[in-house]
C-alpha cells in the first residue's frame, strides 16, 4: 500500500461543523456533521459558544476518521469568515465566538465608513467597513467593555482557536485575515492603521501564514480524540467563500460564483487583489495568486422563509414548493411590483445595517402571487446590482456557476439567470467549502499539482439560459430597483431615530446564517 491520498475537508460552519474525505479524483468517500446552536441574547447580537464548536470539530474529525477505516495524507480546515474571540493570557475564551451576523457595532461601523479613511481602509484592507466584520466589532469592545477589552491577551477567529487546540498553533490564514479589516491586502501584513482604529498590537494577533501552510502535527489529546496519529499534518486553510468558489470549480478567472442559501454570495477569482472605486465588492485571498472579488447579501432563502410565514401561513410547513407555484401565477416583474428584500438588513454592495425590507409600487391589483414573486425577484436583483460591482471593479464575467438550496425550484433558477442577463450553470451536488478545503489541502500536501483541477473534477449538470424578454424587463427595473436604495435611506435613517420611542419590533423567523 502506498502513501495515503485521502484528505478531509472540516468546514468550521455558523450551524454545523462537517468533515469530508475526498481522494484526488474528487470523490467523496466520509462525511458526517455535528449542529449547534447560535444565540442571540440581545437584539442584534450573534453569538456562540467556542467550546461547542471544538468539540464539533472532533467529533466529525472521529466520525470520518472511523468511517473512512483508511490513514488519511491530512486535515485541511473551511471557516466561517469574520468571527472573533477574546482569549486570555492561557488561550482561554473571554467572550463567545461573535459571528458575522452579529451587528451590534452598526453603530461604530456607520462612523468609520462616514469617515474620510473609511472607503481607503476598505480599499486597503479588502474588507467593506460593515458591522459584520472584527474591526467595528473590536472598536464596540473598546467603546463599550473597555475592562473586557483591557483584558483580551489574543484575539482570534474560531479556526484560529480550534487550531491552537489541535496543534498548539498560534497563527491564522491570509485568506480569513483579509476579512478581518485588519490586514493591508496588498502586503500580506497587519495594517498599522486599522490596528490603531481598534486599539489593539500587533502582538495581540495571530502569526499570518498562507493558506496552504501546513502544521506538522496534532497534540496527544487531540490525536486521541480524533483516532488519528499524532503526526498528520494539518493544513491551515482557508475561509469558506473564497473555498466555495474551489468547490464549484470557479477558480478561472471570469468564472462567477454565486450561492443561494439563507443568505447568499456572488463572487470571482482574480489574480491580483483589489476593490471596485466605490467599495462595492470585497476582496479576499485564496492563495497568493488566487483572490476572490464579489460581494455577499444577507437576505436570500430567509426572504421565501419569511413569505411563507407572512403571506402563506395555512400552507403548513413544508410548502415550498405550494409557494413558488403561488410565485410563477404572476408574471415576470410582478406587475410592476419591487420588493427591496432588506428582512435583515444588508451587506453588498451598499455595505450598512440602515435598510429595511420595501414593496414599491403596491396596487390594488396586486395579490399574494405578485407579493411572493417579487420577493424572489428582489434577491435576485439584488445579486444583479453585486454583479455589477464585480464588473465595476475590472473583472470580466464569462459564466456563473449557483449552488444553493435555492437551486432546487426550476422558477427560482429561471429568475436568477433572467435578472442577471447570463446563463446559469449547476455543478452537481458537491460539498462547497469542504472540498474546496480539501482540494486546498492537497495542494498543499503536493497530491496535486494546483487547485485549478478544480474546473475539470466539478461536473455540471444543468445550463439555464436567460429568457430574452424577461432578461430585458429585469434590466429595465435594475435601475430602479437601485434607485430606491438611495432614496429611502432617509426613510430608514429616520426608522431607526424613532425606534426607541415606539412599541418593540416582533423577533425575526429565524436567525441569519
Amino acid at each position: 500500500m502506498g502513501d495515503p491520498t485521502v484528505v478531509v475537508g472540516v468546514d468550521i460552519g455558523t450551524t454545523s461543523s462537517k468533515a469530508v474525505a475526498f481522494d484526488t479524483d474528487g470523490r467523496q468517500l466520509a462525511s458526517h456533521s455535528i449542529g449547534y446552536p447560535l444565540e442571540e441574547p440581545h437584539p442584534g447580537w450573534a453569538e456562540q459558544d467556542p467550546d461547542l464548536i471544538y468539540q464539533a470539530v472532533l467529533g466529525v474529525i472521529r466520525a470520518v476518521v472511523d468511517e473512512l477505516g483508511e490513514p488519511v495524507a491530512g486535515l485541511s480546515f473551511s471557516t466561517a469568515m469574520h468571527s472573533l474571540i477574546g482569549l486570555d493570557a492561557d488561550g482561554n475564551p473571554l467572550t463567545p465566538s461573535i459571528t458575522w451576523a452579529d451587528s451590534r457595532a452598526s453603530a461604530q461601523a456607520e462612523r468609520l465608513r462616514a469617515a474620510p479613511s473609511g472607503l481607503a481602509l476598505h480599499r486597503r484592507t479588502g474588507t467593506p467597513v460593515h458591522p459584520m466584520a472584527p474591526l467595528p466589532k473590536l472598536v464596540w469592545f473598546a467603546e463599550q467593555e473597555p475592562k473586557l477589552h483591557e483584558r483580551v491577551s489574543h484575539w482570534v477567529g474560531i479556526k484560529d482557536l480550534v487550531l491552537r487546540r489541535l496543534a498548539e498553533a498560534l497563527v491564522t490564514d491570509h485568506s480569513v485575515a483579509s476579512a478581518t479589516g485588519l490586514m493591508d491586502i496588498h502586503r500580506l501584513a497587519w495594517d498599522t492603521e486599522a490596528l490603531r482604529v481598534a486599539g489593539i498590537t500587533e502582538e495581540q494577533l495571530p502569526q499570518l501564514v498562507p493558506t496552504t501552510h501546513v502544521l506538522p502535527g496534532l497534540t496527544a489529546d487531540a490525536a486521541e480524540a480524533t483516532g488519528l496519529p499524532v503526526n498528520t499534518p494539518l493544513v491551515v486553510g482557508a475561509g469558506d467563500g473564497p473555498l466555495a468558489n474551489l468547490g464549484l470549480g470557479a477558480v478561472r478567472p471570469g468564472v462567477v460564483a454565486c450561492s443561494i442559501g439563507t443568505s447568499g454570495a456572488m463572487r470571482v477569482m482574480v489574480e491580483r487583489p483589489g476593490v471596485d472605486p466605490l467599495g462595492g465588492v470585497f476582496c479576499y485571498a485564496l492563495t497568493e495568486d488566487r483572490w476572490v472579488v464579489g460581494g455577499a447579501i444577507n437576505n436570500g432563502g430567509i426572504v421565501l422563509q419569511w413569505a411563507h410565514d407572512a403571506l402563506a401561513p395555512e400552507l403548513g410547513e413544508d410548502a415550498e414548493e405550494e409557494l413558488l407555484g403561488l410565485a410563477a401565477q404572476a408574471p415576470v416583474g410582478s406587475g410592476g411590483l419591487i420588493m427591496l428584500p432588506y428582512l435583515l438588513s444588508e451587506r453588498a454592495p451598499h455595505w450598512s445595517a440602515l435598510p429595511r425590507g420595501a414593496y414599491i409600487g403596491l396596487t390594488h391589483g396586486h395579490g399574494r402571487a405578485h407579493l411572493v414573486r417579487a420577493a424572489l425577484e428582489g434577491v435576485c436583483q439584488q445579486l444583479a446590482l453585486v454583479l455589477a460591482s464585480v464588473r465595476a471593479a475590472g473583472n470580466e464575467v464569462r459564466e456563473v456557476r449557483a449552488s444553493g438550496g435555492f437551486a432546487r425550484s426550476p422558477l427560482w433558477r429561471q429568475i436568477l439567470a433572467d435578472a442577471l442577463g447570463m446563463p446559469v450553470r449547476f455543478p452537481a451536488g458537491h460539498e462547497g467549502s469542504g472540498f474546496g478545503a480539501a482540494l486546498l489541502g492537497m495542494q498543499a500536501l503536493g497530491l496535486i499539482s494546483s487547485v485549478e483541477v478544480a474546473a475539470d473534477l466539478v461536473r455540471i449538470d444543468e445550463t439555464v439560459h436567460p429568457d430574452p424578454a424577461a432578461a430585458a424587463t429585469y434590466a429595465a427595473l435594475l435601475p430602479l430597483f437601485s434607485e430606491l436604495y438611495d432614496a429611502l435611506v432617509p426613510t430608514f435613517a429616520s426608522l431607526r431615530r424613532l425606534a426607541p420611542s415606539l412599541p418593540p419590533e416582533p423577533p425575526p423567523t429565524a436567525p441569519p446564517r
